[in-house]
């Protein structure tokens, strides 16, 4: 079995093309190795952690769902009325994806079990693809989990050569960083090989590159939510051009090294200390003394 480093998605993809096998199937290897267990009992893990997805997506769209503040709750049951009502402009996978990425964030604000992933401020991405194609395709549920090991494997090459938490590299960070993961574990399900997995990192995290973590209040809820939503559609549209053949002139890599660069320009009133962006607007403020009951200082 070749020994994965995660220092590059580069070297993870030459080690899936020597292998001639899946990428997850080679994660799921060198864990049970690792960890010293079976190979059934790490993918039963990973498999409870789907689950724990599952029932995010399904909790946060029902009816009545608010978080503590009282500043999100109810858009994914928009959504989904919306779905059953035809009031869509896109296509069913598309819209069940943004749905369930709504549904995971919003019971994340509303103090719901979730997985992060990577963190809480971007749990409803990779979920709400693999749930959302799972559904449309009729996929088995070993290769949507499966899938989970190749978007990790993603997730700590990103994290090794950059980061994944807004506090040091803004949202596209969180955000970015989810919508690779997601795009890459949609590679996989619908067949794609390594360079089309490299292409979808790449295009996911480019289209996301530079954008800045400002919560509203201090809160994972305004603008995180619905960023969650763009991510998925970010992951979808990048899978897309990936397994159409479409690649990307820079590396993922590169766009990785790129992401970090872009992060460590940024000042911090763009990481997630809610005191520039969308956070510094004036009706960001009144939330803050709605939630909080005091104006917050400039």
């Amino acid at each position: 079995m070749p020994t994965l480093e995660y220092d590059s998605i580069a070297s993870l993809m030459g080690a899936a093309k020597a292998a001639g096998q899946r990428l997850s199937a080679l994660v799921l290897a060198q864990q049970a190795a690792q960890l010293e267990q079976s190979e059934e009992q790490v993918y039963e893990r990973m498999r409870r952690q789907y689950a724990v997805m599952a029932g995010a997506a399904d909790a946060g769209a029902q009816p009545g769902v608010r978080s503590a503040s009282g500043l999100s709750g109810g858009d994914a049951f928009r959504m989904l009325g919306a779905q059953r009502s035809g009031a869509i402009l896109c296509g069913g996978l598309f819209t069940s994806a943004i749905t369930k990425a709504l549904a995971i964030s919003e019971w994340n604000a509303a103090m719901g079990r979730i997985v992060a992933a990577p963190t809480a401020g971007s749990c409803g991405i990779l979920p709400a693809a693999l749930l959302a194609v799972q559904e449309a395709r009729g996929l088995p549920e070993r290769d949507c989990v499966m899938a989970l090991f190749t978007a990790a494997a993603v997730g700590m090459v990103i994290a090794n050569r950059a980061c994944i938490a807004g506090a040091e590299g803004g949202c596209q960070a969180e955000c970015g960083s989810a919508a690779a993961m997601a795009a890459a574990a949609l590679v996989e399900v619908c067949g794609g090989d390594p360079e089309m997995l490299d292409a979808a990192v790449s295009i996911a995290l480019a289209n996301q590159l530079g954008l800045v973590c400002d919560p509203v209040a201090g809160l994972v809820e305004i603008p995180c939510i619905h960023r969650n939503a763009a991510g998925v559609a970010g992951a979808l549209t990048a899978a897309q051009l990936a397994l159409a053949g479409v690649h990307n002139r820079i590396p993922a890599d590169e766009t990785i090294l790129a992401m970090k660069r872009v992060g460590d320009a940024m000042p911090a009133a763009l990481k997630e200390t809610a005191e520039g962006g969308l956070a510094a607007t004036p009706t960001a403020r009144r939330l803050y003394e709605q939630v909080f009951g005091r104006q917050k200082t400039p």
